[in-house]
């Protein structure tokens, strides 16, 4: 089993094993908390897929859980679920004594996470990411939110798991496009910190084993989620793509993905540094050929002046500035701060 240990200020593990889902009743037992009672929050696609095999699990255990599934996707992830929610874990009674799994891709996670951190201030809970993505980025580092009319992720708090659990067999199951937008964030880590992830990643064929892959993106982020828990400073890098891709995924009104969008985020603000003289090599066509690679999108066909009013509304906007993350050269970022006015003449 492979164990990232992630030191926050309640250090937790996160354990990326293929079937670990069949021992997770026994991990959760083992894990220094007695608990009274077990919530499951998932979504309708991945309890369908893999409930059974979770309740199982439990079962074998001695643990019982209630569950609460809603739709999937991110129409979902808003204020109107997280109220379900809240009063679904009221009705059962639990206490602060007791714990929410996490148990799906981003979307639950976040929801589930920032139910966790409302509900009677905050109870425990376990992440088992079900989708690349939630693996390597989301259910790592303890941000958990939902969107509001306005804009991504909007609404949140910080709360770190008790631990995470990374089944990568739970990964066959996904529609591939699904998977690829997965490999957008794996291409990010090695962007923002190792050059060798992303050369990697450029000859990964899909009968490559994933553990390292999943192994070495936790490492990335553990390291700066460890140094700025609450993403003040460095851990910002890890945004490499996403104000750009926040906009995109609201003006698409969702329709594209939040990978697809952040690989085009990624490929535009290359192009922008490079033009712009902050970056020492030109990291767009690299980021292009690792996109192409997973047949993943590069442009997208929305005007600047759709993206820079979506992203006046990102949450990383502060007053007039916004924090933009730079690629110097492919495995090394740096964080810019400029002015709101400045951004129609980077996007026109």
């Amino acid at each position: 089993m492979g164990i990232v240990k992630v030191l926050t200020r309640q250090p937790y593990a996160v354990h990326i094993e293929n079937d670990i889902l069949q021992d997770v009743g026994e991990l959760l037992r083992h894990e220094g908390k007695s608990v009274a009672k077990l919530a499951v929050i998932s979504d309708e696609q991945v309890w369908s897929l893999h409930g059974e095999a979770l309740q199982d699990s439990l079962k074998k255990a001695g643990l019982s859980a209630v569950s609460y599934c809603f739709p999937p996707g991110e129409a979902a992830k808003n204020l109107g679920t997280v109220s379900a929610i809240l009063e679904f874990l009221a009705s059962k009674e639990l206490t602060r004594a007791d714990l929410i799994l996490a148990f799906g891709g981003g979307v639950v996670g976040d929801i589930a996470g920032f139910c966790a951190a409302i509900y009677l201030r905050g109870i425990s809970y376990v992440q088992i990411p079900t989708s690349l993505l939630a693996m390597i980025d989301s259910s790592v580092g303890g941000k958990t939110g939902v969107d509001l009319a306005a804009g991504k992720n909007l609404a949140g708090a910080f709360l770190q798991p008790n631990a995470v659990y990374c089944d990568p067999e739970l990964l066959s199951t996904l529609p591939e496009e699904i998977f690829r937008e997965g490999m957008a964030e794996a291409i990010k880590y090695g962007v923002i910190s190792d050059p060798e992830l992303f050369e990697a990643l450029l000859t990964w064929q899909t009968h490559d084993p994933l553990e390292p892959i999943i192994t070495r993106c936790i490492e990335i982020k553990s390291c700066l989620v460890a140094e700025d828990e609450f993403d003040c400073g460095t851990r910002q890098l890890l945004n490499f793509g996403h104000t750009i891709g926040h906009a995109i995924e609201r003006c698409s009104d969702f329709k594209i993905r939040h990978g697809q969008a952040v690989g085009i985020g990624m490929s535009l603000m290359a192009e922008i540094a490079w033009q712009q003289g902050w970056s020492k090599v030109d990291c767009s066509g690299p980021i292009r050929k690792a996109l192409q690679h997973f047949n993943l999108p590069n442009k997208m066909t929305f005007s600047g002046k759709q993206l820079c009013d979506s992203m006046l509304r990102d949450k990383k906007r502060q007053g007039d500035q916004i924090n933009l993350i730079i690629p110097e050269k492919i495995g090394k970022c740096s964080l810019k701060k400029i002015p709101v006015s400045q951004l129609p003449q980077l996007f026109g």
